[in-house]
Protein backbone atom coordinates (compact mmCIF):
# COMPACT_ATOMS: atom_id res chain seq x y z
CA UNK A 1 0.00 0.00 0.00
CA UNK A 2 1.08 3.32 -0.82
CA UNK A 3 1.78 6.35 1.37
CA UNK A 4 -1.06 8.38 0.33
CA UNK A 5 -3.10 5.50 0.84
CA UNK A 6 -2.11 4.84 4.10
CA UNK A 7 -2.81 8.84 5.18
CA UNK A 8 -5.61 8.83 3.37
CA UNK A 9 -6.71 5.81 5.38
CA UNK A 10 -5.87 7.40 8.95
CA UNK A 11 -7.86 10.64 8.13
CA UNK A 12 -11.35 8.39 6.93
CA UNK A 13 -10.28 6.24 10.46
CA UNK A 14 -9.61 9.71 12.10
CA UNK A 15 -12.95 10.88 11.02
CA UNK A 16 -15.42 8.14 11.75
CA UNK A 17 -13.94 8.24 15.28
CA UNK A 18 -14.78 11.51 15.68
CA UNK A 19 -18.40 11.26 13.96
CA UNK A 20 -19.08 8.35 16.25
CA UNK A 21 -18.27 10.23 19.80
CA UNK A 22 -19.72 13.43 18.84
CA UNK A 23 -22.99 11.11 17.95
CA UNK A 24 -22.44 9.42 21.16
CA UNK A 25 -22.38 12.81 23.17
CA UNK A 26 -25.46 14.32 20.72
CA UNK A 27 -27.96 11.43 21.47
CA UNK A 28 -26.92 11.11 25.37
CA UNK A 29 -27.32 14.68 25.55
CA UNK A 30 -24.49 14.79 28.11
CA UNK A 31 -22.45 12.09 28.32
CA UNK A 32 -20.19 11.00 31.28
CA UNK A 33 -16.52 10.72 29.91
CA UNK A 34 -15.95 7.12 31.79
CA UNK A 35 -19.27 6.00 30.18
CA UNK A 36 -17.58 7.08 26.56
CA UNK A 37 -15.02 4.73 26.48
CA UNK A 38 -16.44 1.31 27.01
CA UNK A 39 -19.95 2.53 24.56
CA UNK A 40 -17.70 3.70 21.51
CA UNK A 41 -15.41 1.09 21.94
CA UNK A 42 -18.05 -1.52 20.92
CA UNK A 43 -19.49 0.80 17.90
CA UNK A 44 -16.03 1.37 16.81
CA UNK A 45 -15.15 -2.49 16.89
CA UNK A 46 -16.25 -2.60 13.32
CA UNK A 47 -13.35 0.12 12.47
CA UNK A 48 -10.36 -0.95 14.17
CA UNK A 49 -9.77 -4.48 14.76
CA UNK A 50 -6.42 -3.97 16.98
CA UNK A 51 -6.05 -4.12 20.54
CA UNK A 52 -8.22 -3.09 22.72
CA UNK A 53 -5.50 -1.20 24.69
CA UNK A 54 -4.05 0.54 21.58
CA UNK A 55 -7.39 1.62 20.44
CA UNK A 56 -8.40 3.30 23.85
CA UNK A 57 -5.71 5.26 23.44
CA UNK A 58 -6.91 6.09 20.37
CA UNK A 59 -10.02 6.53 21.15
CA UNK A 60 -8.89 9.07 24.12
CA UNK A 61 -6.54 10.79 21.75
CA UNK A 62 -9.68 11.96 19.74
CA UNK A 63 -11.51 13.28 22.52
CA UNK A 64 -8.79 14.98 23.84
CA UNK A 65 -8.78 16.51 20.62
CA UNK A 66 -12.68 17.00 20.16
CA UNK A 67 -12.15 19.28 23.69
CA UNK A 68 -9.40 20.80 22.14
CA UNK A 69 -10.79 21.77 19.15
CA UNK A 70 -13.58 22.99 20.50
CA UNK A 71 -16.50 20.43 19.08
CA UNK A 72 -16.67 19.02 22.68
CA UNK A 73 -16.69 20.35 26.50
CA UNK A 74 -15.44 18.60 29.72
CA UNK A 75 -17.79 19.42 32.43
CA UNK A 76 -17.16 17.90 35.93
CA UNK A 77 -16.30 14.93 33.84
CA UNK A 78 -19.12 14.95 31.46
CA UNK A 79 -18.62 15.66 28.54
CA UNK A 80 -21.18 18.03 26.26
CA UNK A 81 -21.43 19.13 22.59
CA UNK A 82 -20.83 22.72 21.99
CA UNK A 83 -22.53 24.55 19.00
CA UNK A 84 -18.94 24.04 16.90
CA UNK A 85 -19.44 20.20 17.71
CA UNK A 86 -23.11 19.86 16.47
CA UNK A 87 -22.14 22.16 13.26
CA UNK A 88 -19.47 19.50 12.07
CA UNK A 89 -21.73 16.43 13.30
CA UNK A 90 -24.05 18.22 10.64
CA UNK A 91 -21.18 18.42 7.98
CA UNK A 92 -20.35 14.60 8.47
CA UNK A 93 -24.23 13.52 8.61
CA UNK A 94 -24.50 15.43 5.42
CA UNK A 95 -21.34 13.74 3.95
CA UNK A 96 -23.63 10.76 4.11
CA UNK A 97 -26.49 11.25 2.41
CA UNK A 98 -26.13 9.19 -0.70
CA UNK A 99 -28.19 8.36 -3.86
CA UNK A 100 -28.90 5.49 -5.52
CA UNK A 101 -28.11 5.15 -9.15
CA UNK A 102 -30.78 3.09 -11.40
CA UNK A 103 -29.12 1.19 -13.71
CA UNK A 104 -31.22 2.73 -16.75
CA UNK A 105 -31.91 7.00 -17.05
CA UNK A 106 -35.75 7.61 -16.67
CA UNK A 107 -35.09 10.30 -19.42
CA UNK A 108 -36.13 13.18 -16.65
CA UNK A 109 -34.16 15.59 -15.32
CA UNK A 110 -34.79 16.53 -11.63
CA UNK A 111 -33.98 20.46 -10.83
CA UNK A 112 -33.65 22.57 -7.99
CA UNK A 113 -34.21 25.90 -7.61
CA UNK A 114 -33.72 27.97 -4.82
CA UNK A 115 -34.03 30.87 -3.25
CA UNK A 116 -32.25 31.54 0.34
CA UNK A 117 -32.21 34.55 2.14
CA UNK A 118 -29.00 36.45 1.99
CA UNK A 119 -29.54 36.63 6.34
CA UNK A 120 -29.49 32.81 5.79
CA UNK A 121 -25.91 32.79 3.85
CA UNK A 122 -24.00 30.15 5.53
CA UNK A 123 -27.09 27.67 4.32
CA UNK A 124 -27.09 28.48 1.18
CA UNK A 125 -23.22 27.68 1.13
CA UNK A 126 -23.86 24.62 2.92
CA UNK A 127 -26.96 23.70 0.66
CA UNK A 128 -24.36 23.91 -2.80
CA UNK A 129 -21.74 22.35 -1.08
CA UNK A 130 -23.67 19.37 0.14
CA UNK A 131 -25.22 19.03 -3.98
CA UNK A 132 -22.28 19.33 -5.28
CA UNK A 133 -20.48 17.00 -3.07
CA UNK A 134 -24.14 14.31 -4.04
CA UNK A 135 -23.23 14.92 -7.78
CA UNK A 136 -25.80 17.88 -9.00
CA UNK A 137 -24.49 19.52 -11.80
CA UNK A 138 -24.73 23.25 -11.06
CA UNK A 139 -26.77 24.44 -14.15
CA UNK A 140 -27.29 28.88 -13.02
CA UNK A 141 -27.11 30.76 -9.93
CA UNK A 142 -29.19 28.23 -7.51
CA UNK A 143 -30.53 25.92 -10.40
CA UNK A 144 -28.90 22.46 -9.88
CA UNK A 145 -29.72 19.56 -12.25
CA UNK A 146 -29.38 15.77 -11.48
CA UNK A 147 -30.92 12.98 -13.43
CA UNK A 148 -32.20 10.30 -11.31
CA UNK A 149 -34.94 10.20 -8.71
CA UNK A 150 -33.70 11.77 -5.17
CA UNK A 151 -37.15 13.23 -4.04
CA UNK A 152 -36.49 11.80 -0.59
CA UNK A 153 -33.42 13.18 -0.08
CA UNK A 154 -34.03 16.43 -0.95
CA UNK A 155 -37.12 16.55 1.47
CA UNK A 156 -34.65 15.31 4.01
CA UNK A 157 -32.31 18.10 3.01
CA UNK A 158 -35.17 20.52 3.47
CA UNK A 159 -35.75 19.42 6.72
CA UNK A 160 -32.35 19.17 7.64
CA UNK A 161 -31.27 23.20 6.46
CA UNK A 162 -34.78 24.41 7.24
CA UNK A 163 -35.48 25.45 4.10
CA UNK A 164 -38.64 24.24 2.93
CA UNK A 165 -40.32 27.11 1.09
CA UNK A 166 -36.95 28.12 -0.51
CA UNK A 167 -36.12 25.31 -2.48
CA UNK A 168 -38.06 23.62 -5.29
CA UNK A 169 -38.03 20.25 -6.57
CA UNK A 170 -38.68 19.90 -10.20
CA UNK A 171 -39.08 16.72 -12.53
CA UNK A 172 -38.86 17.98 -16.02
CA UNK A 173 -38.85 16.11 -19.75
CA UNK A 174 -36.23 18.53 -21.65
CA UNK A 175 -33.71 21.00 -21.03
CA UNK A 176 -32.57 22.86 -23.96
CA UNK A 177 -29.12 21.99 -25.04
CA UNK A 178 -29.08 18.87 -22.64
CA UNK A 179 -25.94 17.77 -24.43
CA UNK A 180 -23.16 18.82 -22.29
CA UNK A 181 -25.49 17.78 -19.19
CA UNK A 182 -25.54 14.08 -20.91
CA UNK A 183 -22.01 14.06 -21.23
CA UNK A 184 -21.53 15.47 -17.41
CA UNK A 185 -23.51 12.47 -16.23
CA UNK A 186 -22.63 9.98 -18.83
CA UNK A 187 -26.10 8.99 -20.14
CA UNK A 188 -27.34 7.46 -22.83
CA UNK A 189 -30.63 9.48 -24.67
CA UNK A 190 -33.37 7.33 -26.24
CA UNK A 191 -33.79 8.58 -29.85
Amino acid sequence: MGKMEIEVQKITRKTKIQKIILASVATAGILSMAMLAPNAIQTLKLFDKRKSRTFRQTLNNSRRRLIRTGLLENKEGFLKLTEKGRQKLEEFERRDYKLTRPKKWDQKWRVLIFDIPEKRKGTREKVRLTLQSLGFKHLQDSVWVFPYDCENLITLLKADFKIGKDMLYLIVEKIENDKNLIDYFGLEKKK
